[in-house]
């Protein structure tokens, strides 16, 4: 792909089995794909951004399926690497009242654990607008979590965006490594997403935005985007300023990468130039309207969804 890229996100792909019942009351799974930052870049792409993902999947039954699909969706796959192994897998049930979810995963020694350094091309890069990545790419691997950072070095060498999340999962790390990892791209990283009951105390050590805030710009992370379940909704900081707007939606089926989705939303806006608050606002609805389904990926809204309310807020 010759065109500039808006976005590219870094990261692995899984495939999605999911069950509005529970796994014992299931006759059937519904089929589909997943992954945090692959999350994130389907909702760019549905909103209208040019996208593209680098990756490695497992050349198993599921490769087929996987790569017609993001074609089909438009995604840039000139660097998802095809190669011997596996790919990840995992199933969500949600129980009869959608209330009792349980998310079980797959993902050691996969395809996508075996992303190195040779997989970051600087022309990909800096053909781009934003890059993006997470913790949970850089905890596939120690190969991976070089990878991650040498995209950000180049990125930042090359007056590309950086973006990154720390979606800290106690099943795929320690908090130590998390925040080794996080250390390792914090100078190279200018956009910064935290949750603030899961990674704020492995990352900072404080549940306080304004410390959370001062402590980030500090290290030069110049925009910082705060989510707060306890106060439903999310705290924007840049340029000494920080603003509150609220969650759009607080009633959930299901939560499965409803923050994968905030985080591609606010991409998104940033990358068709509106200001981190405005891009907070219409992120909050695109995973609003996100969380009204079942799945992660396949219950993204659909860009004229999300953009006539938002025009409805602003008029």
């Amino acid at each position: 792909m010759n065109e500039k890229l808006d976005i590219i996100t870094i990261g692995e792909s899984l495939i999605e089995l999911s069950t509005p019942l529970s796994i014992a009351e299931a006759e059937k799974l519904d089929k589909y794909y997943g992954g945090d930052t692959l999350a994130s870049a389907i909702t760019a792409l549905k909103l209208g951004s040019r996208v593209g993902y680098i990756s490695r999947i497992g050349m198993d039954c599921f490769k087929d399926y996987l790569l017609e699909s993001w074609q089909e969706a438009g995604l840039d796959i000139s660097q998802v690497k095809p190669v011997q192994g596996i790919n990840g897998l995992y199933m969500i049930a949600l129980g009869q009242d959608c209330t009792d979810k349980q998310l079980y995963l797959y993902r050691k020694k996969t395809a996508a654990s075996n992303l190195s350094v040779e997989d970051i091309s600087a022309e990909y890069i800096q053909n781009s607008s934003i890059l993006y990545s997470t913790g949970i790419t850089q905890s596939l691997s120690i190969s991976a979590r070089e990878a991650v950072k040498k995209a950000f070095k180049i990125a930042k060498e090359n007056n590309v965006t950086t973006a990154y999340d720390p979606n800290y999962k106690a099943q795929v790390w320690s908090e130590e490594e998390a925040k080794e990892a996080f250390n390792e791209i914090a100078e190279y990283t200018d956009i910064l997403f935290i949750n603030i009951s899961k990674d704020s105390k492995v990352i900072i050590d404080s549940s306080s935005v304004h410390n959370i805030m001062k402590y980030l710009w500090d290290l030069g992370i110049t925009t910082v985007i705060v989510k707060s379940t306890v106060e439903n909704g999310y705290y924007t900081g840049t340029n000494g300023k920080i603003e509150f707007i609220k969650f759009y939606n607080e009633d959930i089926v299901d939560n499965t990468g409803a923050g994968d989705a905030f985080n591609g939303g606010v991409l998104h806006a940033i990358a068709a130039g509106m200001s981190p608050f405005r891009a907070v606002q219409l992120g909050s609805i695109v995973a609003g309207l996100q969380i009204k389904g079942i799945g992660a990926i396949k219950s993204i809204p659909n860009r004229d969804d999300v953009y006539s309310i938002f025009k409805g807020q602003n008029e």
